[in-house]
């Protein structure tokens, strides 16, 4: 029994490590990775607590390697995955029941975990399943991860705090209940924290979780799970599950129990789901909460007073960082003619510095994109570059897959502002350039606003006040992440909420208690100490 009001401080963010050479971190990151390269692990399905091997394998590679195996991990069918579901439902009344402060403690364990020892290994798995630089790595699969449970801890305890009034003869209180059924998280490849996130953020508020990752992230997501079992995850209370796409719809989202869908992923994969549900929507015992965060078309949209360095900056690093496998990520850049030519002499000399290769010499800029799949995507729309006459490739576009599925860092330039490569996500290091008239600067705001189908991230660059706040204004409804002379990537948890409307997701707001709202399912209380002891009322007494 507990008579004490418990509070958690609000965090700071945690600090980012640069792995200098010669420090200590980089030489114990560079050890870390070795030894992971140096045997080849199985990952079972981890239901209940237990490991759970099925037979049925998949290999996890490396993307800069790609005859590489890192392990070999079972797949979930239709037993497992029922399996699964029994499994969360019966943890379920164990965990909604614990006191808050216990679930807490167990995210924030796994935060200090992940800052401590753990941190080499899943910082090293990440670089090594997804080809991300030390940085990129650090600031995704550390750094973000360990921001995500200790600021949802906090956000938790603000929701928990806020109550209605109350009056003298009776108190109202809300009891946040957790969702009644399970959530299902379908988790990307490209960021491990995001990955984290999409389990934990439902979890920490009293949910039961059963977690799809990602094919290409199975991997460094296997060793998340293992953290969060050391930091005393109860028995299913999260249930690691590996499984193919088509699975998920015939045994998890035609459950009754279907409580929640935690996504981020692509819009088409989001669009299937939302249509399942609604398919089945009179089998459930409630609606299901459906938070999904899914494509981008991030731009840049540049004034002529612009400042040309920092505007070169963003655009290298918004549009290359991590090969351009970011939601977020600059595809679109709109440049005034004034300025093209300096911009263009300085954004050659830039991109000819870039080190593209494997992942542990580190004076790689870049890895490899994820897998042959995607290669041969990304690949496609540059040869049909090519041969367009209304676009042609400014840098780069050479790609190569003999050893690892590489990209070279590639912009392209268009006479055609609506042009393939303005409208669709590529997810990939490219870049396409649109030159405007600078007499025509609202035009192509508007050209901006309604070009791509998504609203995710944006940013702007100019000098000049009163433009800034007309760009912000036109162009409103864009992006749900809207950067003033800054890179549109780079969101950090407590500081900028991420999320997307149109077709770039719900909008709800990682990051933030926004999107722990989603994951409760709230109980007004109302207690009257002396209730009325007779109906009528005083307008009743004569005629």
């Amino acid at each position: 029994m507990y008579n004490g009001c418990f509070r958690i401080n609000k965090p700071q963010n945690e600090s980012i490590f640069t792995y200098e050479l010669g420090s200590q971190q980089r030489n114990e990151l560079k050890a870390k990775i070795a030894e992971l390269k140096e045997k080849e692990i199985e990952i079972p399905l981890i239901i209940d607590g237990k490991e759970v091997k099925t037979g049925n394998l998949g290999t996890c590679i490396i993307p800069h390697n790609h005859q590489h195996v890192l392990a070999r991990y079972h797949i979930a069918g239709e037993k497992e995955m029922n399996l699964a579901k029994d499994v969360a439902l019966k943890a379920k009344k164990t965990w909604e029941s614990m006191p808050w402060t216990h679930r807490a403690s167990i995210f924030l364990k796994a935060a200090e975990l992940l800052a401590g020892p753990w941190r080499t290994t899943i910082n090293a798995a990440t670089m090594l399943c997804q080809s991300k630089n030390p940085h990129q790595a650090e600031i995704d699969a550390v750094c973000e991860l360990i921001d995500f449970l200790r600021f949802n801890a906090f956000f938790m305890q603000e929701i928990y705090e806020e109550q209605p009034v109350s009056g003298t003869e009776f108190w109202n209180r809300i009891d946040y209940r957790p969702l009644e059924g399970f959530v299902l998280a379908i988790t990307p490849f490209n960021f491990t924290a995001i990955a984290g996130n999409l389990v934990t953020a439902p979890a920490m508020l009293g949910n039961v979780v059963n977690w799809k990752p990602a094919t290409a992230a199975i991997y460094s997501n296997y060793f998340l799970m293992k953290l969060l079992q050391e930091a005393g995850l109860p028995d299913g209370v999260i249930n690691f599950i590996p499984s193919m796409g088509s699975d998920i719809g015939k045994y998890m989202l035609n459950c009754e129990w279907l409580a929640g869908i935690h996504f981020t992923g692509s819009t088409e994969v989001f669009n299937s789901l939302w249509k399942e549900v609604a398919q089945n929507v009179e089998k459930y015992k409630s609606y299901p909460r459906i938070v999904g965060e899914t494509g981008g078309k991030g731009f840049i949209f540049a004034h002529n007073s612009s400042r040309v360095d920092a505007l070169v900056t963003a655009l290298i690093r918004g549009a290359f960082e991590y090969q351009g496998q970011k939601c977020s990520a600059a595809s679109r850049a709109y440049i005034p003619k004034s300025l093209w030519n300096v911009i263009k002499d300085k954004l050659l000399e830039a991109l000819e510095t870039i080190k593209v290769g494997d992942i542990e010499d580190f004076r790689n800029f870049m890895g490899a994109v994820i897998d042959y799949k995607s290669f041969e995507r990304i690949k496609k729309y540059l040869e049909y570059v090519k041969e367009s006459h209304e676009a042609q490739i400014f840098y780069g576009g050479k790609c190569d897959d003999s050893v690892g599925y590489f990209i070279e860092p590639t912009v392209i330039i268009t006479s055609n502002p609506r042009f393939k490569t303005m409208e669709e996500e590529l997810f990939g290091p490219v870049l396409t350039v649109y030159i405007y008239d600078d007499s025509a600067f609202d035009e192509t705001l508007e050209l901006c606003s309604t070009t791509s189908p998504y609203g995710l991230t944006g940013a702007v660059f100019a000098t000049d006040r009163q433009t800034i706040i007309k760009m912000e204004q036109r162009l409103s409804y864009t992006a749900g992440n809207f950067y003033i002379n800054d890179k549109p990537t780079g969101a950090v948890v407590g500081q900028q909420p991420f999320g997307g409307s149109r077709s770039s997701g719900t909008n709800d707001k990682a990051g933030s208690k926004l999107n722990l709202l989603r994951w409760v399912s709230p109980r007004t209380i109302k207690e009257t100490f002396d209730p009325a002891k007779s109906y009528g009322y005083p307008h009743m007494v004569g005629k």
